[in-house]
């Protein structure tokens, strides 16, 4: 019996019924529904369920639920699990050899909910902590509980995943609470940090660069997955910037399969906002290497263009922001963000006006599933492509 007076042995965690997936969204709308009404909001997710990052069993909804009555509507709380490819790098042992990069299963955490009447028993928190048990390869975790009844039975669309992230509305200590055996060792935070512009009223030509589309961004993000793959080959161990003193792995997500792309179609339903030219990314045209991706944040006002993925050098990041500044000038948004700079182009950045801050929302928390710590992994490309 937990110190709520819930006896958990009693409830486990299962894939959610149609009816419980519906149900789920109709809880979650007051509070995060923003001006949708509740027809657009469950239309909206509809539409969500539908896109390559989600469809072909990608996105799961799990329900905290009675062993007893898995089917019921009257669950005690949910989540979403989005499965995904990702890479891990192992360092090499020697300076003249690669890092080992290998494609692997990982996945994104989102939606957590508890509807108001069934808050302060420590529903969410044990839902947490049975997810790992359905998500993660069980190789390296922990004994399980037998407080809390038999483990939840695995699936295979989500099962096998090598690390796993959400981001916490809720501060830091919530989810590093809700470990695989208990109270510790859950999901620990990295790099909650963004740099903002203020948008001025300077204006350039586009000579050196090109605007893309929606659909162009699509064709780029095979070759983005290569570029990443080939740098964390040659990634160091040792980096000022890293949050992890000479780290055991690098792992990250990949923006394939829909993964940056839907952050476009989400951030804009059912809203007039548009962006000038029906741009939502840039190349240069003298380095094709450098170039970014964007969609905007409605909420709170004023609008503000959010970069979901950015490829710069630190030549050629003072042109690529101006153009960025640029796109959201012609689009009438007033704000540019941008989530975790390397530290040497958070250094330009300061110089062309951007500034550096901690966020205290959406923190980026990890949770490894592989031999050793999360503490040893650096999660590289913590950008807002990763983020659902």
């Amino acid at each position: 019996m937990a110190e709520s007076g819930v006896d958990f042995a009693l409830l486990s965690l299962f894939p959610a019924t149609r009816a419980q997936v519906e149900e789920s969204w109709r809880r979650t709308w007051r509070q995060w529904g923003g001006t949708l009404s509740l027809t657009e909001y469950l239309a909206r997710e509809v539409e969500m369920e539908s896109m390559d990052h989600a469809r072909d069993g990608k996105l799961i909804t799990w329900v905290l639920a009675p062993r007893d009555d898995p089917t019921t509507l009257d669950f005690m709380c949910s989540c979403e699990a989005f499965r995904r490819s990702g890479l891990v790098a192992y360092p090499s042992s020697t300076t003249s050899e690669p890092n080992s990069v290998h494609e692997i299963t990982c996945h994104a955490i989102a939606s957590v909910f508890t509807p108001p009447s069934k808050r302060g028993r420590g529903y969410a928190s044990h839902m947490m902590r049975l997810l790992h048990w359905v998500i993660a390869s069980r190789a390296n975790l922990p004994k399980f509980p037998e407080a809390w009844g038999a483990p939840p039975e695995q699936v295979t669309e989500a099962s096998e995943g090598l690390f796993s992230c959400l981001y916490s509305d809720v501060g830091e200590d919530f989810y590093r609470s809700t470990g695989p055996g208990g109270k510790e060792g859950g999901w620990e935070t990295r790099g909650a940090v963004s740099t903002v512009w203020d948008v001025d009223a300077e204006e350039e030509d586009d000579d050196g660069w090109t605007w893309l589309t929606q659909e162009q961004l699509d064709g780029l993000w095979d070759r983005d997955a290569g570029r990443i793959n080939k740098e964390l080959a040659n990634m160091l161990t040792t980096d000022t910037s890293y949050e992890v003193e000479r780290p055991a792995a690098f792992v990250t997500f990949l923006p394939t399969n829909g993964v940056c792309g839907f952050h476009i179609p989400r951030s804009t339903y059912a809203s007039d906002i548009s962006m000038a030219g029906g741009f939502w990314g840039i190349q240069s045209l003298d380095d094709p290497d450098t170039y970014a991706s964007w969609s905007v944040d409605l909420r709170p006002p004023p609008s503000t263009l959010v970069i979901t993925r950015l490829c710069a050098s630190e030549e050629t990041f003072p042109g690529l922001i101006a153009k960025i500044t640029q796109a959201a000038r012609r689009s009438g948004i007033g704000k540019v963000e941008v989530w975790k700079l390397g530290k040497g182009l958070r250094d330009i950045a300061e110089r062309t006006g951007g500034r550096t801050v901690i966020r205290n929302e959406h923190l980026p928390q990890i949770m490894w599933y592989g031999p050793g710590a999360t503490a040893n992994i650096e999660w590289a490309y913590n950008e807002k492509f990763c983020w659902c």
